[in-house]
């Protein structure tokens, strides 16, 4: 994704923990320029004064939303009415939704009709609807650095949110080489890459513990690996094939 596009970020401030914040926007700075920044509740209930010091740090605009029926999620209706004036206005190239709730499925769609980029982030128990709606999808749990305070329990927190590189993980990996291999089963890791993200938007190396894909792939012994000179000075372009 280019990172001269601007995006508009919509945070669903009843489901996103404020914790979340700044490596959250940090994060969506690797892919374009956030434009709009807006975050949704009702700002008259105590639980959301947390927010405060949060937003006026992160340049983030507070959207006031009653609740006005009990059991309502007014919020999220906000959400989706805002996104599609914003849609029309024609300002930004691409979206990102952060919420766990699966009521922002049908918008991540629509706005995918259109040709533009939807990045949804949201926890771990975000609905599988939700996650394959959009083009790339982000868990928090990853972004989340730890607290000074916290650092005695480091490594079992961390340990807690890795997933395993299960047969499922290997055998994605393995039908996105053939996909794309030439005539000596090589793939270019880059478009290898790519298409894994097409065929799981929610597939990213940081929930198995690894910031790249390579040192993922490297890790399960089932790949060669080839650096391949660029003809660019010390840029490498990396090939990958499945060992038989």
């Amino acid at each position: 994704m280019e990172k001269d596009k601007n995006f508009a970020i919509l945070i669903d401030g009843d489901n996103i923990p404020s914790k979340y914040i700044k490596e959250m926007m940090e994060e969506i700075a690797k892919y374009g320029n956030p434009t709009i920044k807006r975050i949704y509740g009702d700002w008259t209930k105590p639980q959301l004064s947390k927010w405060k010091k949060i937003l006026l740090e992160n340049a983030i605009t507070p959207m006031q939303q009653y609740s006005y029926t009990t059991g309502k999620n007014a919020t999220d209706s906000a959400m989706i009415i805002d996104a599609m004036d914003i849609l029309y206005s024609e300002k930004v190239d691409g979206f990102c939704i952060a919420s766990s709730d699966s009521d922002f499925t049908k918008l991540a769609t629509r706005i995918r009709e259109t040709g533009l980029t939807v990045i949804g982030i949201g926890e771990k128990k975000t609905p599988e609807p939700f996650i394959v709606a959009c083009d790339r999808f982000i868990y928090l749990e990853i972004l989340h650095s730890q607290d000074k305070e916290e650092e005695a329990n480091k490594q079992q927190k961390i340990k807690k949110n890795i997933d395993t590189i299960s047969p499922n993980v290997i055998r994605l990996i393995t039908q996105s080489v053939n996909d794309l291999a030439d005539e000596e089963g090589w793939a270019f890791l880059g478009d290898v890459g790519s298409l894994i993200q097409k065929k799981r938007p929610n597939f990213d190396s940081r929930n198995y513990g690894f910031e790249k894909l390579t040192p993922l792939i490297k890790s399960t012994g089932k790949f060669e690996i080839d650096q391949r000179d660029s003809g660019k000075g010390r840029y490498k372009l990396i090939y990958i094939r499945h060992m038989n």
